[in-house]
């Protein structure tokens, strides 16, 4: 009676956990016999592998496998590390039913009885496809911008460690600053300033800045290796890994002395042209005033002439003379 009951109990634990893992769907959950073939099929290994129960019970797991990975052997290494340390564990791609690939987490477990005798695999596979899709536009991204920054000949571009010495060297900063990488990488950066910004302190400042809010971004003068100074537009920005812990700086200059110098070569013809618009405003002032005195000093003269003829003949004049010295000003009646 007692071990009917246990065996009853046994099989009702059997059973929900039969209808727990068929209810996953994230995980390809099923088990393999000791050959390596499929005795069991959740509702997720049907979604991510594309078999129905009745296509792949009893068939072996390593169709799931890429042709390469079989020919490598790889399905009988896992069930053999499995067998021997209890677990096997990787990365790697999965073929589904219709031909089509996804990265997978695959863990396989080695299932004994009470005597430690092997009775099969418990296998859990993961589908990791958007991660893997993911990584791997990363590592292309990467390996492009491997190749580009060395090639940029416009910007210096290059890593500080956490001190500020150099950590790599780019094209553009072989041109614009003069070093080749050899003589430079390892070097602290602030050879690239000049005495006075030395002086101040301000490489030091830069790093500090860079590190407490981000970035940091400036322009003045750099110093090149043959003592010839250029204005730059500097940015430091700073390097953080994925726990947050900062790893060194990323730096970019940009030699814009010509921008500056046009700049200023702007501002002094704009300088030079308001010199000029005041000249010929006040030229014309003075124009407009000289008109107004020749017009007054005419009206004086003409009443000066009139009395003169007058005089001649014995007339009057003392009339004109008034009008000449109260000769109205500009605008008056």
């Amino acid at each position: 009676m007692i071990a009917n009951v246990a065996a009853l109990q046994s099989r009702a634990i059997e059973e929900r956990y039969r209808i727990l893992v068929d209810a996953i769907t994230d995980y390809a959950i099923y088990m393999l016999d000791t050959g390596g073939h499929v005795t069991s099929w959740n509702t997720g290994a049907n979604r991510f592998k594309g078999y129905v129960e009745s296509e792949i019970l009893g068939e072996h797991f390593s169709r799931f496998y890429t042709p390469e990975d079989r020919e490598k052997g790889i399905p009988n290494i896992a069930l053999q590390t499995a067998d021997a340390e209890g677990r096997f564990e990787a990365e790697g791609w999965r073929v589904r039913k219709d031909g089509t690939r996804f990265g997978a987490h695959i863990i396989i477990d080695a299932i004994r009885d009470e005597d430690g005798e092997l009775l099969g695999f418990a296998k859990i596979t993961r589908d990791l496809s958007d991660r893997k899709i993911a990584e791997e536009a990363l590592k292309k991204s990467e390996e492009q911008f491997r190749r580009l920054v060395p090639g940029v000949n416009d910007y210096a571009i290059y890593m500080l460690d956490l001190d500020g010495h150099v950590a790599s060297w780019n094209y553009g900063a072989q041109r614009i600053k003069g070093y080749d990488p050899e003589e430079i990488i390892g070097q602290h950066f602030s050879r690239f300033y000049t005495d006075e910004d030395r002086a101040d302190g301000l490489p030091a400042k830069a790093l500090e800045v860079a590190a407490s809010e981000g970035r940091f971004e400036k322009e003045g003068w750099r110093v090149r290796k043959d003592g010839t100074k250029f204005w730059a537009n500097v940015i430091i920005d700073a390097i953080r890994d994925e726990d947050g812990t900062m790893v060194g700086f990323a730096k970019v200059t940009r030699d814009i002395t010509e921008k500056r110098e046009a700049q200023q070569a702007l501002e002094r013809a704009q300088l030079e042209l308001f010199q000029a618009q005041k000249m010929e405003a006040v030229g014309q002032l003075v124009g407009g005033v000289a008109h107004d005195f020749n017009n007054l000093l005419m009206a004086v003269l003409g009443s000066l002439e009139v009395a003169r003829k007058r005089a001649s003949v014995g007339q009057n004049v003392l009339g004109l003379i008034h009008n000449a010295i109260r000769v109205p000003s500009a605008g008056q009646p």
